[in-house]
């Protein structure tokens, strides 16, 4: 295992494109990073460039403390799974797993030390019933695991993942990110993940370094990202559906602050109005599940948000909730906005529509106009120039990631204990 530092990484290749501008990031030694970021963000470069697949225009790239700038990619001792899998189709899996071991040349490994490791690798993977079998003859979830069980034997000091789950389907996903994410536990093998799916992002790294043209926007927890946002693009791109944004502007009157917005005016409390107090104009971060239809809130928590009505274009039930949908007119200035952030998001655009997630309880009508409750205290707002996130707790934001590598600690405890148990 080791730590990958990268001090001031740039990349610019030969034609004069920037791929990546001054990432610093610090993984510690166990720690499970995920890339993450719209097509074109640099996040399979940066990994390429930890693996020694591409070169290091500027910067410093440092391995368990060692500069490894110029190293071959053989020298580093990481261990790379790829979105292909990279099997050999004519070998065994048993074939398949021992590969490496079979080539290295200095302190190669005896016949017995490599049958040990492939089938120690085999029984963590339970693909021992498969040890014979030809990769063609599996499942893409088993082959998936081959190609993980040669990266455990190898003993590397870091994973690096390049996007591993992309060719399978969505139930095939759902297993392999928990498989994933308990092997590396038990484990406890420093690993950089790269992926393009939100559920991957939020659900496997214990901290997510988005990515926006090859300059690092944020990295924190997942949960630190989706409360505390630094800015307009994060917000925007963690979170399935995504955030709203509406542009409003602050009015207050006789100690009341209340935010004039395309869909109604939505009173606020006097933190918020704060952030946004002598500016024309914010535009104000909802997530849908800051609203309910105010019929279903009980007074207690209705007290802690406020009550607006509109009218919503059209519903979607899923059975445990249901989406409403509010269609709004922006202005032409922030209509720009919103058409910048979408094409940096890599979305054709951005519809002037608020997402809203209501209880499967709701007898909401499209068209019917109807009361909503928004939770008030959690809302953000971003000045619409800078795209800062003009409510963000830095405080409350570091505490949720130092939770997080507190839990990391503790699950990987949890692993060892539960390895070195006797068994049955």
């Amino acid at each position: 295992m080791a730590s990958i530092t990268l001090n001031h990484i740039d990349k610019t290749y030969d034609d004069g494109y920037h791929a990546i501008s001054d990432v610093n990031l610090d993984i510690e030694d166990g720690e499970f990073v995920i890339l993450v970021g719209p097509s074109g963000s640099g996040k399979s470069t940066l990994l390429r460039m930890i693996v020694g697949l591409e070169d290091i225009t500027d910067g410093e790239l440092l391995i368990g403390g060692r500069r490894v700038n110029e190293a071959a990619p053989k020298d580093r001792n990481l261990a790379m799974v790829f979105q292909n899998y990279a099997l050999y189709p004519h070998l065994t899996v048993y074939e398949n797993i021992a590969f490496p071991l079979r080539l290295v040349r200095d302190g190669k490994p005896s016949d017995e030390e490599i049958d040990r490791k492939v089938r120690d690798a085999a029984r963590v993977l339970e693909l021992t019933d498969h040890l014979e079998r030809k990769p063609g003859n599996l499942s893409g979830g088993q082959r998936q695991r081959v190609a993980m069980g040669r990266a455990i034997v190898r003993e590397a000091d870091a994973f690096l993942f390049d996007e591993p789950l992309s060719n399978l389907d969505a139930k095939l996903r759902g297993q392999m990110r928990a498989e994933i994410s308990q092997l590396q536990r038990r484990l406890a093998t420093t690993s950089v993940y790269v992926t393009h799916d939100q559920t991957e992002a939020m659900t496997l790294g214990d901290r997510v370094a988005v990515l926006k043209k090859g300059v690092l926007q944020q990295v924190a927890s997942p949960r630190e990202l989706y409360e505390q946002p630094l800015n307009l693009f994060v917000a925007g791109f963690i979170g399935s559906p995504s955030m709203n944004f509406l542009p409003a502007s602050l009015r207050s009157e006789g100690g009341r602050h209340v935010l004039s917005s395309p869909i109604g005016d939505i009173p606020i409390p006097e933190a918020k109005a704060r952030a946004a107090a002598g500016r024309d104009l914010v535009l104000v971060g909802l997530r849908p599940e800051f609203f309910e239809d105010a019929s279903l809130v009980d007074e207690d928590k209705k007290a802690a948000g406020s009550v607006f009505r509109a009218s919503l274009t059209h519903l979607e039930w899923l059975g445990h909730e249901q989406y409403g949908y509010i269609e709004f007119q922006p202005d032409p200035e922030v209509a720009g906005v919103l058409a910048d952030l979408a094409k940096d998001l890599d979305a054709d655009e951005m519809r002037p529509v608020v997402v809203t997630t209501l209880s499967a309880e709701s007898l909401a009508r499209p068209g019917t106009p109807l009361d909503l409750w928004v939770d008030t205290s959690r809302l953000h707002l971003f000045d619409p120039e800078s795209g800062e996130n003009l409510t963000r707790d830095p405080e409350a934001g570091a505490e949720l990631t130092r939770r997080a590598a507190d839990e990391r600690r503790r699950q990987i405890e949890l692993a060892t204990q539960r390895d070195a148990a006797p068994r049955a």
